[in-house]
């Protein structure tokens, strides 16, 4: 084999590893992502190997004390819910138990491993098979609206954001996750800096922004829809 061959198929290779791989077919179309995660969905738990007490103390814990005691029983859409892992960990750790949940992914092998985990559909607990763009509710609909671990790997992060934001209702709560890292510097177009947010969600009607660390490879960025001034 020549050394031109060589490193050609050595490049070919590290672009195919970045596709489908690192980027999670992003930069193929909602198809491919779709058809990654429907083949990795009954093993998607192990790869991640999930701490359960890690996922209540950094996951579960901080997004009941957002959502808070506003609403009894708050109305909560999981965007790209995946196998469940907000609901799971909120259940988990005994939070919110009043708590209506919509868990929606496009993927519906990673949907049938959240109804599994969770059960079968209740007046609490409803599963949807839907890209997260545009989302099949009402604008002002939801009292919480989250979309982890994801926004990166949508054709359109803005506008899914966008999205999230009409469908929840005034002074509602909205929390996505930001990539950061030097995994962020392979998924161009598809992460913020902090000014990119502020500005992002200021013209979407989006106030009270506040941004933490979350996990290795993440920012947890949390805010309320702005209420209209009378």
């Amino acid at each position: 084999m020549s050394v031109a061959l060589a490193g050609g198929l050595l490049l070919l290779g590290l672009l195919l590893y970045w596709l489908l791989f690192l980027t999670e077919g992003a930069y193929l179309g909602r198809k491919v992502v779709v058809w990654l995660y429907d083949r990795y969905a009954s093993r998607y738990d192990r790869i991640k190997q999930w701490s359960w007490e890690d996922q209540i103390a950094y996951l579960a814990e901080p997004f009941a004390d957002e959502v808070g005691n506003r609403q009894q029983s708050p109305l909560i859409l999981d965007v790209a819910a995946g196998t469940g892992q907000l609901a799971r960990a909120v259940a988990a750790a005994g939070l919110l138990p009043d708590a209506q949940w919509v868990l929606l992914d496009a993927s519906a092998g990673m949907l049938a491993q959240a109804r599994r985990h969770l059960g079968a559909p209740t007046q609490r607990r409803v599963y949807i098979c839907q890209p997260a763009t545009p989302l099949p509710f009402p604008d002002d609909t939801f009292d919480v609206v989250a979309c982890l671990e994801a926004l990166e790997f949508m054709p359109d992060p803005a506008g899914t954001v966008a999205e999230l934001a009409r469908v929840l209702r005034p002074d509602g709560l909205l929390v996505v996750t930001n990539r950061i890292g030097w995994q962020a510097r392979l998924l161009p177009g598809r992460t913020w800096s902090h000014a990119q947010i502020h500005d992002l969600w200021q013209r979407l009607g989006l106030c009270y922004v506040f941004i933490r660390p979350y996990l290795l490879d993440y920012e947890w960025v949390s805010c309320r829809k702005c209420v209209a001034s009378s």
